[in-house]
């Protein structure tokens, strides 16, 4: 019971060193967030996403492109063939006149990922 005293000159390093803490945790909740919304969108994508070889398919990855102690950020990119994103996401126009169909399977992703982020910080911080 005596541990839980403290001065009162003392008692705003007392309450900083609280919400530091409670902010170090919920930022290893966010970054966990982070991913796995990233690693869902990944998923979504390949999964909606036309297959005529399936190399179009396979070449989705995760990559962080900014983390430090209090924010992360990751971008889900086509590795190799990443020219043909927006093609097939909203058609295009061919030589001979004419469009092609468009296959939309990134912008449903980007929905479910966002959504899930929010759910998943909504969560970590109750």
């Amino acid at each position: 019971m005596a541990t839980d005293r403290c001065k009162v000159d003392q008692m705003a390093h007392v309450i900083m060193e609280g919400l530091q803490e409670y902010a170090d945790l919920a930022t290893e909740d966010m970054k966990a967030a982070v991913k796995k919304a990233g690693n869902k969108a990944k998923s979504d994508v390949q999964a909606g996403a036309p297959v005529r070889t399936g190399k179009y398919k396979k070449s989705w990855a995760v990559k962080t492109t900014k983390e430090n102690a209090n924010a992360m950020e990751v971008t889900v990119h086509s590795k190799n063939r990443y020219q043909l994103a927006h093609l097939l996401e909203f058609g295009h126009a061919k030589r001979g006149g004419g469009r092609t169909r468009a296959f939309p399977h990134i912008a449903t992703a980007e929905e479910a990922a966002a959504e899930l982020l929010v759910r998943e910080v909504e969560a970590a911080l109750k």
